[in-house]
């Protein structure tokens, strides 16, 4: 049963405790093209903007769930049941930047959607509920759909000066949902995809 079981799961990766957790969450991944015309604007924003941590750009996604630190499969059970219910692929389009600010400060910077922005509501709340049905605390906050650019340094924030226009894009269709694992890396976390989900 034991072998069955881990057949089924993949391989488990182990933490430094021998533990089979990870760090975890679902996102929705970029098409490649938007990643590279992206990788520009965000190397001008980091020059204008350095007291900020600009994601790199293999890492942009738009985040549906954290999970955290978690077993794997209790991550590996909570995608099984989101792809049982037959999520459907939908069209995204990227809009203009905004930020989560305390004050004046900014804590966080993204790019919001143009297009998609229901249908991406409607995807984070299925895998929301499979996450509270696997046992896992709700989120306290509603659910807002958006690209992360960048985070402060400071734990408060810091001032954003006025960012160059974002790339213009073209709107492509969401087809896949991805469970990543977060490793921490010497540049940052890196993003490895444990499971992917097809949306028909």
């Amino acid at each position: 049963m034991a072998a069955e079981r881990s057949r089924r799961l993949g391989p488990v990766p182990l933490d430094k405790a021998g533990v089979g957790r990870v760090r975890a969450f679902f996102g929705l991944p970029l098409p490649e093209e938007h990643r590279l015309a992206l990788a520009g604007f965000l190397a001008t924003c980091q020059q204008l903007a350095p007291e900020f941590r600009w994601t790199p750009a293999e890492n942009l996604h738009l985040t549906l769930r954290f999970l955290g630190q978690v077993e794997r499969s209790l991550a590996d059970g909570i995608a099984d049941r989101v792809a049982a219910a037959g999520p459907r692929a939908f069209e995204l389009a990227l809009g203009g930047t905004g930020a989560f600010k305390r004050g004046r400060l900014s804590r966080v910077v993204w790019l919001g959607l143009s297009t998609g922005d229901r249908e991406i509501a409607v995807l984070a709340s299925l895998v929301e509920g499979e996450t509270v049905s696997a046992g896992m605390e709700a989120e306290g906050r509603p659910y807002h759909p958006h690209l992360t650019l960048a985070r402060a340094r400071g734990r408060e924030g810091a001032a954003l000066p006025q960012l160059p226009t974002p790339p213009a894009l073209e709107p492509w269709r969401a087809r896949e949902l991805v469970l990543y694992r977060s490793r921490p890396g010497r540049g940052g976390s890196v993003y490895e995809p444990l499971r992917t989900i097809s949306l028909g």
